[in-house]
């Protein structure tokens, strides 16, 4: 993989840093890992650890075969190789084990910054002779590990179909868009360098949207007067508090609806909105569709999931 600039780097950690804190990463990380069962990882540009370690979902053969540096050695090859075929478009390798990995590149206009990444899934039933295949792989690394336990883990592993698989990229590729978005929302912040009561606000909105939030609150917690905080907040995002706290409801909303036992009506509730004739009118002004039309797009996405 061809090195990147330093100051690439960099910013690609920031932006990774920042995006995990939001709350619509972490409501979609726990989503992804109680709908999928696999672990879930946003991954800077140049990052030299193992993507998965020490996640809820992690792979028993993987997290005992990340105490070792000879596999631990291997695995971050993989990592790099993955990362440098999937620049263009989302791409799945099999490691030594058999076991697939994948990353979903996200971009900020044309700019990649990061990585979605899943994986230490297996895509064909293992047996015996895999493993004995494995094993002699893990023994001419000079690996010392328990090989009956290591035996058990491995086939302990997540098994899914390709068409299962696919879905889940699916699902990675329609969070890596929404990350795009709010990529250049947090690009525009750091272009023009953003006043502290703004991003006060935009935390609170984005700690607080789903209870019954009001301008006069907001502008009140960052010590401002209401016409001021509207005057100042608008021209620092582009758009009215309404909207804005409009539009942060609605990537909630959608991030719900990747569980199947959600109902519409809950998930526009639980991100905020007070009647459903309101949340029905603004879903379809951001999202350009019905709540209806959305999830059942989404269902059909992720049929070969559920």
């Amino acid at each position: 993989m061809s090195a990147e600039a330093p100051d690439t780097a960099q910013r690609s950690r920031e932006f990774v840093d920042r995006l995990k804190r939001s709350r619509i990463f972490k409501d979609y990380e726990q989503a992804f890992r109680d709908t999928t069962g696999l672990p879930i990882n946003l991954r800077p540009l140049e990052a030299f650890d193992l993507p998965h370690h020490g996640d809820p979902n992690e792979n028993p053969f993987c997290a005992l075969m990340a105490k070792t540096n000879q596999s631990c050695a291997a695995c971050l090859q993989l990592q790099r190789k993955v990362e440098e075929e999937a620049r263009l478009e989302p791409k799945t390798m099999k490691c030594f084990a058999g076991l697939c990995d994948s990353s979903v590149p996200v971009r900020v206009g044309e700019d990649l910054v990061a990585f979605l990444q899943t994986g230490q899934v297996f895509l064909e039933k293992p047996d015996k002779k895999r493993f004995a295949s494995t094993a002699r792989q893990i023994l001419a690394f000079g690996t010392e590990v328990d090989m009956k336990k290591l035996e058990e883990a491995w086939f302990q592993g997540r098994v899914l179909d390709r068409r299962q698989y696919e879905s889940i990229l699916r699902l990675l590729s329609i969070f890596a868009q929404h990350l795009s978005t709010i990529g250049e929302e947090l690009a525009i912040q750091s272009e023009h360098g953003e006043a502290p009561p703004i991003a006060r606000a935009r935390a609170l909105i984005a700690t607080r949207h789903g209870e019954d939030l009001s301008l006069d609150e907001v502008a009140k917690a960052v010590n401002m007067s209401a016409f001021y905080f509207c005057k100042t907040f608008k021209k620092a995002t582009g758009m009215t508090f309404t909207n804005y706290l409009a539009r942060v409801r609605v990537e909630k909303v959608k991030n719900l609806l990747i569980n199947p036992h959600k109902r519409v009506s809950e998930a526009a509730f639980e991100a905020g909105f007070q009647s459903l004739s309101q949340f029905n009118r603004v879903f379809r002004r951001i999202a350009g569709q019905s709540p209806k039309a959305y999830r059942e797009s989404l269902n059909k996405r992720l049929a070969p999931l559920r």
